[in-house]
C-alpha cells in the first residue's frame, strides 16, 4: 500500500490531485468521496451558511496513521481534510483510494471516510442565516476545541 496524500489543509482542495496521486498500472479502480458544505443540518437552527473547522496539532498524525492502517497490497490512498472558514458547496474532505477491484475500493475508502469522522480531533463551528452558531466534533477525543463550550 502507498498513502500519498495524508494532509490537514488550509487552502480549497481539490480533486485531480487526489486522483493522479492514487493511478497505477494495477489499479482497475478508484473509489473517490468528497464531501461538501451543505446549506441544511439537523442541529442547525435554519440555513447553514458557513462552516468553521478547527483542529489539534495532532490532527494530520491521526490522519495519516489511519490512512496507513488500511494497509493492503496495491492500494494507493490520497486523503485530505479541510480546516479554516468553507462556504456551502466547498470541499470539507476528498478521498480517493485505488485497488485492483472496485470492491476493495470502496470498501476501504467507506472505512477511511468513516474513521476519519470519529477519531481524528478536528471540529467544526456551524454558522446558521440567523446568526447562531454551534460546535460540533468530528472526533468523541478528549481534547476540545479553543472557545468550545457545552
Amino acid at each position: 500500500m502507498t498513502v500519498d496524500i495524508a494532509a490537514i489543509s488550509e487552502t480549497a482542495l481539490a480533486l485531480d490531485p487526489h486522483l493522479r496521486a492514487v493511478e497505477h498500472a494495477t489499479a482497475g479502480a478508484i473509489a473517490t468521496f468528497v464531501g461538501t458544505v451543505r446549506d441544511h443540518d439537523p442541529d442547525a437552527s435554519g440555513e447553514v451558511t458557513l462552516l468553521e473547522y478547527s483542529c489539534h496539532p495532532d490532527a494530520e498524525r491521526v490522519l495519516a496513521n489511519i490512512a496507513h492502517s488500511l494497509d493492503r497490497d496495491d492500494v494507493r490512498i490520497a486523503v485530505s481534510h479541510r480546516i479554516g472558514a468553507l462556504n456551502v458547496g466547498d470541499s470539507a474532505i476528498i478521498a480517493c483510494v485505488s485497488s485492483a477491484h472496485r470492491a476493495e475500493a470502496f470498501d476501504i475508502c467507506r472505512e477511511l471516510v468513516e474513521r476519519i469522522k470519529h477519531e481524528v480531533p478536528i471540529w467544526k463551528r456551524q454558522h446558521a442565516a440567523d446568526g447562531t452558531t454551534n460546535w460540533q466534533g468530528i472526533s468523541a477525543g478528549p481534547v476540545e476545541p479553543a472557545g468550545a463550550t457545552a
